[in-house]
């Protein structure tokens, strides 16, 4: 699954906005946009942030297995 979807899937389950999400990172509105959008991929603060958060394994948001 790509990145893009999971951070949709952890906005759909945990009912947050793009603001939101960006508020609850550290991050600027624009940013989780271009995440959403492929455009940019979260940097290590953000998946760090992704992690402590939402429980997402850094390997799952590329793809590793």
């Amino acid at each position: 699954m790509p990145y893009q979807d999971i951070i949709r899937e952890i906005m759909d389950i945990q009912g947050l906005s793009q603001g939101k999400l960006a508020e609850a990172l550290g991050v600027h509105q624009t940013t989780v946009g271009q995440w959403l959008r492929g455009k940019k991929k979260p940097g290590y603060d953000s998946i760090l942030a992704l992690y402590e958060k939402f429980g997402v394994e850094p390997n799952l948001l590329f793809g590793i297995e």
